[in-house]
């Protein structure tokens, strides 16, 4: 009976601290939980403060959106502060508020991220560009959307480090010319994925040197950029396995480049002539019943 009782009391007592740590609640129950819900159980009380800070410490994703743009720098800082396992980081939310003062030190002392995304941060500057650059030597993966801060001279930093780099996303980077784009070309030949959308600085000289030196590209956007037929065959030219391209906005770009593309199946954002006129007639005529003109 006595034992009966200790074992009761055993049960009683049991806690869901008192499980091991890196071996059971980590990996089986806080990788689980979302981000947002992490920051909360902090507060509960010291033990569970410390055991959030032993999970960030070995989180090797971090994703900022999922907890929005309310989090305090201080919490953001507080977080990441003894991370260095990082190789994936998201700031594409945090526009209110991240800065280098912030960022520099996450990237500082994490060596092996792969995939940073710093979309719509405007508050950066191209000093943090520069420290991915240098201290991101495996990046495979980089957002700067909108991110209008970004200069040539940071983007042929990262292009003189990260060689290995596969995709990234320079939309609406207006202060970008064909020389950087080029130069980046010209060092990152592993390239799969380029956005170069939203800027009129971009021309047919930027679409070429990316053709031919990045022949492993799947997807490039274009959207209003200045170029031209001539590019665009260069592209079908020396990209077989292009998948996607758009060219919306791109006035200066016809059918006559874009055909050889369709015929390969490349996905494409603007239609067929014939298809365009189909649908506007469509829309002209409203209830009235369909007209075929194909012969």
């Amino acid at each position: 009976r006595r034992l009966k009782m200790d074992e009761e009391t055993t049960t009683r007592t049991c806690r869901l601290l008192d499980l091991p740590w890196e071996d059971v609640l980590i990996p089986h129950v806080l990788a689980y939980l979302p981000l947002q819900q992490l920051v909360s159980l902090q507060r509960v009380s010291k033990q569970f403060h410390d055991l959030i800070q032993v999970y960030l410490a070995n989180c090797r994703t971090f994703d900022l959106p999922s907890i929005g743009p309310s989090v305090p720098k201080e919490a953001f800082c507080s977080m990441l502060k003894d991370n260095k396992v990082l190789q994936s980081l998201s700031l594409q939310k945090c526009t209110d508020w991240v800065t280098d003062e912030e960022l520099l030190p996450v990237i500082g002392q994490n060596s092996h991220l792969q995939r940073v995304d710093m979309g719509g941060c405007a508050w950066l500057t191209r000093h943090s560009l520069v420290a991915v650059s240098l201290s991101c030597l495996h990046l495979q993966h980089l957002g700067l959307a909108h991110c209008e801060w970004v200069d040539s001279l940071s983007l042929r930093s990262l292009a003189d480090h990260c060689a290995g780099l596969q995709s990234i996303d320079l939309t609406a980077c207006r202060h970008l010319k064909d020389d950087a784009i080029c130069y980046l070309a010209k060092k990152c030949l592993n390239l799969r994925s380029l956005s170069l959308a939203v800027n009129a600085n971009i021309t047919d000289e930027s679409v070429e040197e990316v053709a031919k030196n990045c022949k492993g590209l799947e997807q490039l956007d274009l959207t209003g950029c200045r170029v031209r037929n001539y590019s665009i065959r260069t592209l079908a030219e020396y990209c077989p396995k292009l998948q996607s391209l758009k060219v919306n906005h791109c006035h200066n770009v016809t059918e006559s480049s874009l055909e050889p593309l369709r015929k390969r199946n490349v996905a494409i954002d603007v239609e067929p002539p014939l298809q365009r006129a189909l649908v506007l007639l469509q829309d002209v005529l409203g209830s009235a019943p369909f007209v075929n003109l194909q012969i």
